[in-house]
Order: structure tokens, then sequence, then C-alpha cells
């Protein structure tokens, strides 16, 4: 059969098996029903979950004059930018629920938590919100994005029981009222975005983040393939609650389950310790598949240049070894042992320096030095986090923090972890992905053929995987409960365990 995979700004074509196996999210298996997606729709089915938190009171209680409120919303990287988001539709239902409490419009921030990602562009403030948002706040100055080394508005709330350096962004710690606004959608990083995952990650410092987004928790047997059982996880809820506890208030969570184009499925608002659980129960339904039939030698995708990160992720070594690796992450469950990516990368070495100004750095230096693993590179996390010159770039010129790099890495030797081999198709600069451990061959029809000979022997049961980037993902699992590990998932009551 021939099928279409992402390659640069285009396509490129494999010819591959007859019994290969496609996997579209939200078309193979359709995804639950979405509410409906007009405006006045999506606004009540939101109000009636703010008037009715989980865990908490409602703003309407929580708030009066004079009031300080901060709503915290996600960054471009995921979400949706639809006019009927739910970020936007959220944000307004928030407000008038806010100023129906008293609360005055001067004493309302809107924070982009990007955390370690870039500090939002005014355009993509624009695109987050929408123009009716952005016209009303952003000439007072009411929108701002979190600088995690603007530390004037952070404050340090100092350890965790469990050793964790807790740093986050003061506007939030001084409000009355924090709201975060949050996206319940299938990530590698944790099982979900959204409740604590979103605070621990988006308003924090790289400090609190290096307690969470390093090796000794990504390569922990709980890691792979994703739950919400992890330690990760863990140390997510951890240090939202420690946060509370510190702020003396709770967050105010108004999350939304969504679907393969980010529309709402569902929407839960409250306390996240307690609201969280509810809405994995409906995600788990959209994320964890219950599909394959057996397990997978090979599995084709392909990798744009722009996706998830931005544009280059899909050329930018680190970034691409990520991208891999959540994979893994994703649908360890239906992998053999044994098995093989073969995925079409324009790999060209665009770097894209300007967003991501450290990686170049690294790159190189992987080659060198006894560097045998990207855990290797680990030592170097506070060397390059405190960089001044990368601090000023991610701080006033949009660029990533210097150690969300490490991040990148962490998760990128997941795939060296759990696959036989990876084949980079169609790399205009090859050594560029054979640097990072990557085999290189011209076509996909010629990586298959390698692989039979070397990993999966001549009839390999095959999986393709289109639009793997361009479209919100989900976690594979096999069709009987009972074949997925329990080991692997490390609680049996996970909805993929028997």
């Amino acid at each position: 059969m021939k099928l279409e995979f992402e390659y640069g700004q285009g396509m490129m074509s494999a010819e591959l098996p007859d019994d290969t196996d496609i996997f579209i999210p939200g078309e193979t298996v359709p995804d639950p029903p979405c509410l409906p997606q007009d405006w006045d729709s999506l606004y009540h089915a939101t109000l009636e979950s703010v008037r009715n938190p989980i865990g908490m009171p409602a703003l309407s209680a929580l708030a009066h004059k004079g009031s300080r409120a901060v709503i915290i919303i996600p960054d471009i990287v995921k979400g949706g930018n639809q006019p009927t988001s739910h970020r936007k539709v959220a944000i307004r239902v928030c407000l008038d629920e806010l100023y129906g409490a008293g609360v005055e419009k001067k004493d309302v921030l809107l924070l982009i938590s990007n955390g370690l990602h870039p500090r939002a562009t005014v355009p993509e403030m624009k695109t987050i919100l929408g123009p009716d948002l952005f016209n009303e706040f952003y000439p007072s100055g009411q929108i701002t994005s979190h600088d995690s080394e603007d530390y004037e508005h952070l404050i340090d709330l100092g350890y965790t029981a469990n050793g964790d350096h807790v740093i986050m962004n003061k506007y939030v710690y001084d409000a009355d009222v924090a709201i975060l606004i949050g996206h319940t959608q299938g990530n590698p990083y944790g099982g979900y975005s959204g409740g604590y995952k979103h605070c621990s990650t988006g308003i924090t410092h790289w400090r609190s983040i290096a307690a969470h987004h390093v090796p000794q928790v990504m390569h922990r047997q709980d890691f792979v393939p994703v739950s919400t059982n992890s330690e990760m996880r863990n140390k997510f809820n951890q240090q939202g609650q420690f946060m509370e506890g510190k702020m003396g208030k709770k967050f105010f969570c108004c999350d939304a389950v969504l679907d393969t184009k980010s529309r709402q499925i569902e929407i839960n608002s409250g306390w996240a310790k307690e609201m969280q659980p509810i809405s994995w129960k409906t995600a788990d339904k959209r994320t964890y598949i219950h599909w394959a039939e057996k397990k997978y030698d090979v599995v084709v995708f392909g990798m744009p240049t722009n996706f998830h990160y931005g544009n280059g992720m899909g050329t930018n070594p680190i970034q691409m070894m990520q991208a891999l690796s959540a994979q893994v992450i994703r649908h360890k469950r239906i992998l053999s042992d044994h098995c093989v990516f073969i995925v079409s990368s324009i790999c060209d070495g665009y770097f894209h320096d300007e967003r991501w100004p450290y990686l170049r750095e690294l790159y190189n230096l992987f080659q060198h030095d006894y560097m045998q693993i990207l855990p290797d590179m680990n030592r170097y996390g506070e060397y390059f986090a405190t960089n001044e010159d990368y601090i000023r770039k991610y701080r006033f010129a949009n660029a990533f923090h210097p150690f969300h790099g490490f991040s990148m890495m962490s998760c990128g030797h997941i795939a060296e972890m759990h696959t036989s081999a990876i084949y980079i198709v169609g790399a205009r600069e090859p050594g560029i992905a054979r640097g990072m451990g990557l085999k290189t061959r011209a076509t996909f029809e010629e990586a298959l053929e390698d692989a039979k000979r070397k990993f999966v022997g001549g009839n390999p049961n095959i999986l393709a995987l289109p639009q793997t980037f361009t479209t919100a993902a989900v976690h594979l699992c096999m069709k009987d409960p009972g074949k997925n590990s329990t080991f692997r998932d490390g609680a049996s009551d996970h909805p993929c365990c028997g």
C-alpha cells in the first residue's frame, strides 16, 4: 500500500506491505462526542462547571470587591486556538463571575504560564486570547507572560518534604484568587496536561522543574509507558499542593477534556486534588485506546519541520529525539521488545538558533568528551541554566530557557532505551541524525529492508501512524487489557491494566 507521511513542509511517499495497520487519532477510533461547539453552548457548559466546583467554593464565594485575581493561561503549545477554544471561553466565564462578585477589571491579571517555554510574543497573545480579550487587557498592561528569571516577581517557597525546591510566580502567590485554566489532554509527561502539572511546570523556576524533568525521574520504570501513576505525576501533585499550602489558598482550576481537534468533551472545575481524577476518567476514554491486537515490530511515521514546540522541532536533533521518545512513551504497550522506528525528517541542519539558542552548543558537546549517551550531558545542566546570555534570550528574545534542553535530552534518551534502531529517512544532512545515534536511509523502503535483515525478520508486524504530529495524540493500548503489562503500568487499576 502507498501512504504519505509528513516531511519538512510537505509529504513523503512510502510503499508498505498491504498488511500494514494504520492508526489516525480521532478517525481509526472515533473520539467521544464533543460538546456543541457554538459559543453560547460552551459558555453555559463552562459556567455550569465554574458555579459547581469540585472540592472548593465557587468563585462567587472566593472573590469580592477589592480582590486581586490572576487568571493563569496555557501558552500556545497546546489547547487549540479556535474562536471557541477552552481558554477563550473559560477566561470570559471566570471574568464574568469575578465581576459579578465585585472584582474590578483593574485588579485582574492575565498570566500566560509558559514556564521554560518562550515568553509569548504579542501576536501569540492575540492568537491565544482572541481579539476581544486581547484588546480589553493588553493596552492597560494586564497581560503578561511568566518570566522564570524575573526575581522581583518570583517567591522562594523553600523545599517540599521530598526535597523539591519550589520557586513560583509572585503575582500568583500574592493574588486573592488564582485561577488555572487547563487542558486534560494526553501528555507523555505524567499522562495529562492540566491540573497540578499546569502550575508545577508553567509558573515555576528551572530549579523546581529540575526536580521532575530529569533522568532520575524520567528513566524510572514507572515513566514508560505513560500513566498518571508515575513519580513525575506524584511530583507535580506534591509541588502544586505545596504551593497551595504556602499561599494559604487553593488554585481554582477550570479544565477541559479535549478531543483530537482540541474541542471540549467535558469541563470540570474546582480543587485539582479532587478534580483531576474525575477529569481523567473521561479523558481515559479518549486517550487510552484499546485497539491493538498484536505487538508491533516496526512503527512508521513522519516528522514535519514545524510542530508542537515550534518551527525547527522536526529538524533540530535534540528536539527530534524528544519527539521520537514521546512516541515510545505513549505507545510502549503495543511495541515488541525489538521494535524499530522508521521516520521521515528533512533533517537539513536547521536548528532554529533563535528559538533554541543553546541546542547547537549542546549537540556539539554531545559529540565530544566521553559523551556516550544523552544522560551523560546532564552534568552540564546548571552550567547552561545559569548562562546569562541564554537567560537574556529567554527573557527578552522569545527563546526557550536553556534548562528546557535538558528536559528534552532526558526524554530523548528513552527512544534509545526502548527501540532496537531508529531510521531517519530523507535527511538532507544525514550526519546530524547519525550524530544522535540514528540510522539514515534515503527511502522508507530501504530502511524497512535493512530493518528486516538486522532486527525484525522477514515478516514484521508494521504500524503506520500518519498525522502523528498534526493531531492531538493518543496512548495506544492492547485490545485485550490483559496483554498490557501491569508491571510497566505501575498500578493494577490503571485503565490499560488487566
